[in-house]
């Protein structure tokens, strides 16, 4: 090569010259550019075949591709201008197996947005929106699938570079029984995660109580443990195993809120009082219009020490919370009318003391 100036074919860092170094910095300078013309083809080219399907799948694979092949052109372009730099044998193996570790990272980055998208995909189907347990279950597989799209091509790479992938295998297999021993509670996790996943008791945003001691909203069932946002706003994290042996009660299941309460009215109040203020009650829940109507229950039910009981039980058709309180509330204050209306009032505990005196001997 003597159209190269005679100071470029001094020999620069690692043996190369400094021509050689010019030439892989512009290759890699260019190669950015290449990626995106190739992308953009590919681009142009796939965008008009999506348009002829009818499913949205080919068009949301074709948007988190696009990076991937970017980088795939890139490469391609680096691969095909190696030669001409004409690098040192020690130097050219250096970067193929760069090369090739890179091509690598680009195809596990493709497989995992492509995981996403077909997991995406499938949760959005009508079958799986009907069935919150299977979108739950489609998550936490495609997380698996990550793990192990990542595991296959870690193994691919080291044996590509030579390294003894059997014999890698063969003691990482043995080594698995010995950490089995040691790690069963993580494989007891593990499993924990799929239990979830499959019988669902509880999804990411559902609002849990679990055995007596922790309430909160579900923020992520991960593949060993499950994190629940509490309402002091503290974070408690579960080993999933363990969830999955729990008694655990979901809020967000439910189609009706209860009303249970009982109303102690003071002794005075008459017989005809207390039947004004039983029928007063019924109606404010029944012309509410969330009461659920087969089932209201106003009832007389005890001489307290201090009151006369009534017990109230109904439902409000509504699984909202906060929904629940602010109708409790509007029939609470109702039933501070009807008890006003009917000349009665509300107990509070007291004692009467009969004083017999003792005539004087």
């Amino acid at each position: 090569m003597t159209w190269i100036p005679e100071p470029l074919r001094a020999i620069g860092p690692g043996d190369l010259a400094w021509w050689q170094w010019c030439a892989l910095g512009t290759a890699a300078v260019l190669s950015i550019g290449i990626g995106r013309l190739a992308a953009a083809i590919f681009e142009s080219i796939t965008r008009r075949l999506a348009r002829r399907t009818a499913t949205t799948f080919d068009d949301e694979l074709l948007v988190r591709l696009i990076g991937p092949i970017r980088m795939f052109g890139a490469l391609g372009f680096l691969r095909l201008v190696l030669p001409v730099v004409a690098l040192p044998s020690d130097a050219r193996s250096l970067a193929l197996d760069i090369l090739l570790a890179a091509t690598a990272a680009a195809l596990v980055w493709g497989t995992l947005r492509m995981i996403d998208v077909v997991a995406s995909h499938l949760s959005g189907a009508p079958w799986a929106r009907v069935r919150p347990s299977s979108r739950a279950l489609l998550m936490l597989l495609s997380r698996v699938g990550k793990v192990i799209v990542v595991v296959i091509a870690l193994i691919s790479v080291l044996g590509a570079l030579g390294l003894p992938v059997g014999s890698l295998l063969a003691g990482l297999g043995i080594g698995g029984i010995a950490i089995a021993f040691g790690a069963q509670k993580t494989v007891g996790d593990l499993f924990g995660a799929f239990a979830l996943g499959i019988d669902q008791p509880l999804r990411e945003g559902d609002f849990v109580k679990i055995e007596a001691d922790v309430m909160g909203t579900v923020e992520a069932v991960g593949l060993r443990s499950t994190r629940i946002r509490t309402l002091d706003r503290t974070i408690v994290t579960l080993p999933n195993g363990r969830v999955a042996d729990m008694r655990i009660e979901t809020f967000a299941a439910r189609d009706r809120c209860r009303l249970a309460t009982t109303i102690g009215l003071v002794y005075d109040t008459t017989a005809a009082r207390m039947r004004e203020v039983l029928a007063g009650f019924e109606r404010v829940l029944r012309d509410h219009p969330k009461i659920w109507p087969d089932t209201i229950s106003v009832k007389f039910v005890n001489f307290g020490e201090s009151s006369l009981d009534v017990e109230v039980m109904a439902w409000f058709q509504t699984g909202d919370w906060f929904e629940f309180l602010a109708c409790r509330q509007d029939v609470l204050l109702a039933f501070m009318d009807v008890v006003e209306k009917a000349g009665s009032g509300f107990a509070f505990p007291t004692r009467t003391i009969h004083h017999v005196g003792v005539p004087p001997s």
